[in-house]
């Protein structure tokens, strides 16, 4: 059998503000679910819920250490997303080089 359909793909998963934040606070270290809270005013069942939904997106993989879970980024699936936003780079690329042509023209 092939792996498991997640249910939240990375564009869900990264659309909450917190899930980001939390992403960005694991990219620096492994830590356990009361450290994340500490830096979130929201309860620890909230935080929870937002590693969970991080989890099945492919974006933490989390690990039992001693008496405590630990949760750390794993970044793979966020590829998805540079090769989304790469694919219309162009767009934006276009649109400057256009302003620059009409800058100089203004000359």
């Amino acid at each position: 059998m092939g792996e498991p359909i997640a249910k939240y793909d990375v564009f869900q998963a990264i659309s909450d503000p917190t899930r980001r934040k939390m992403l960005r606070l694991l990219a620096d270290a492994e830590m356990p679910i009361t450290a994340i809270s500490g830096h979130f005013p929201m309860s620890r069942t909230a935080v929870s819920k937002h590693l969970r939904i991080l989890s099945e997106a492919g974006l933490v993989k989390e690990r039992r250490v001693g008496r405590e879970n630990r949760f750390r980024l794993s970044a793979e699936p966020l590829r998805e997303l540079q090769e989304w936003y790469s694919y219309f780079e162009r767009f934006w690329d276009n649109k400057l080089a256009a302003l620059q042509r009409y800058v100089e023209s203004e000359d």
